[in-house]
């Protein structure tokens, strides 16, 4: 056993935002091991008070590149309820189809070129294009299809221009949609074969087991990332959405710029795996079957394994996306103009991120005027979760090289896909 280990990892790599691992250890105790978080706070609370009900959605997309249809649907959902607008079952089918496009490109972004270079070996993906020409030509094509998706219904990839309270600002031709359901069709095999290629390095994937809270949206008839209200595997109680701060009870620690939160128990965990451990019993066939192969099961508390339930969710997406383009055209796409008149309220907005679920409250005045915002992030609920894992992994691995053990608690970081600029956020700003 190593007499001294002092691994200091600034900023891990293949992750979005800066996060830093900080572990040492003597005669095989340890005396520290941290997940730090030192970004600057990104006051997006501060920046839509006094803003129209109009704006909000327009400037929330910019908390994330890669979750801005997250954040809009969030935001508008919650000005909805606030306001008392309810939409259309065509405006919410097309939402969640949109939402659907995000989950992909997110997690085929994230397994695809994130993950894979771990459990193939590599520093990046870059040497991959020599190695497995053929897997990341896979990969391009379904992180293209991601892109393209939001794009036909969103009007752009990044920060979606056709969602808005009540409705679309522009509406998806029929002929739009039945390209993208052929593109779809045509991506089946193309997800068939990351399955089959992840499940050939599955044994890549640290055997790490950690009892765990796990917290989603659930209560539809069909696996949600956009309705319901907020379930956890510890308890039968599901909680309303509006009364979310009392699930996440979120609170300051010296190492991390990003609030921590917990409910049950010290820490809890949120994003795919969270939402399989759910609502795993509500997959869709071909999705259902990706799970089995992989002997991914309800109740699975190894944090490695969001990787595999991304990939499931990749399938799921697709085969719900597909039955709902076609109730879509079986309806026809109608034209509904939307008006919205404002007025005093307060409400809740909260859709599951491709990294779990997140939640947008706002406040208005008779005017439509936002006084108060609360934005609570999925990575942010997650930063408590991955410093528990660390406590647990450490001292179980301990004994291995230090490059060993800096690759596997790295691993462990990017296994919950961190959104971490995304995560650091002040609720209340004072300027004095």
């Amino acid at each position: 056993m190593a007499k001294t280990v002092d691994i200091s990892v600034h900023h891990v790599t293949r992750v979005e935002g800066h996060g830093n691992i900080r572990l040492r250890a003597s005669d095989g105790k340890i005396e520290k091991v941290e997940w730090q978080v030192p970004e600057a706070p990104r006051f997006f609370e501060a920046m839509v008070r006094g803003r129209s009900f109009e704006d909000i959605q327009t400037i929330v997309s910019r908390i994330c590149g890669i979750c801005s249809v997250t954040h809009s649907l969030a935001s508008i959902k919650g000005v909805e309820d606030a306001m008392g607008v309810k939409v259309s079952k065509q405006t919410d089918k097309l939402r969640i189809l949109c939402h659907y496009g995000e989950q992909m490109e997110s997690h085929i972004l994230h397994v695809g070129y994130l993950v894979a270079p771990d459990l193939l070996g590599q520093k990046s993906v870059i040497p991959l294009v020599a190695s497995h020409p053929d897997v990341v030509k896979t990969i391009i094509r379904l992180h293209r299809l991601g892109n393209t998706w939001m794009e036909y219904i969103g009007g752009r990839m990044t920060h979606p221009v056709t969602l808005k309270v009540g409705g679309f600002t522009m509406l998806p031709t029929e002929e739009k949609l039945r390209e993208l359901k052929t593109m779809m069709e045509n991506a089946v095999p193309d997800l068939k074969a990351v399955a089959e290629i992840i499940l050939s390095l599955a044994d890549k994937l640290p055997d790490f087991d950690r009892e765990t809270e796990y917290i989603a949206l659930t209560g539809p008839d069909y696996y949600t990332f956009y309705h319901g209200d907020i379930a956890s595997t510890d308890t039968d109680e599901i909680v309303p959405v509006q009364q979310f701060e009392r699930v996440a009870n979120e609170y300051v620690v010296p190492q991390s710029t990003a609030k921590w939160t917990k409910w049950h128990r010290d820490s809890y965990a949120v994003g795919a795996l969270a939402r399989f451990n759910v609502n795993a019993d509500k997959l869709m066939p071909l999705a259902a079957a990706t799970a089995k192969s992989f002997g991914l099961k309800k109740g699975a508390c190894n944090p490695y394994l969001n990787n595999v339930a991304q990939v499931v969710e990749c399938v799921q997406v697709v085969e719900h996306g597909l039955q709902l383009i076609d109730e879509l055209l079986m309806a026809g796409i109608k034209p509904e103009p939307v008006k919205v008149e404002p007025k005093a309220g307060e409400g809740v907005g909260s859709v599951e991120a491709p990294r779990g679920i997140l939640f947008h409250r706002y406040a208005f005045d008779d005017k439509g005027y936002c006084n108060k915002a609360n934005i609570c992030i999925p990575t942010g609920q997650n930063h408590g979760n991955i410093q528990k894992d660390f406590e647990a992994l450490a001292p179980q691995i301990i004994d291995r090289p230090q490059d060993e053990i800096t690759l596997l608690l790295e691993m462990l970081v990017r296994a919950y896909d961190p959104c971490i600029s995304c995560s650091t956020h002040y609720l209340n700003v004072e300027f004095v």
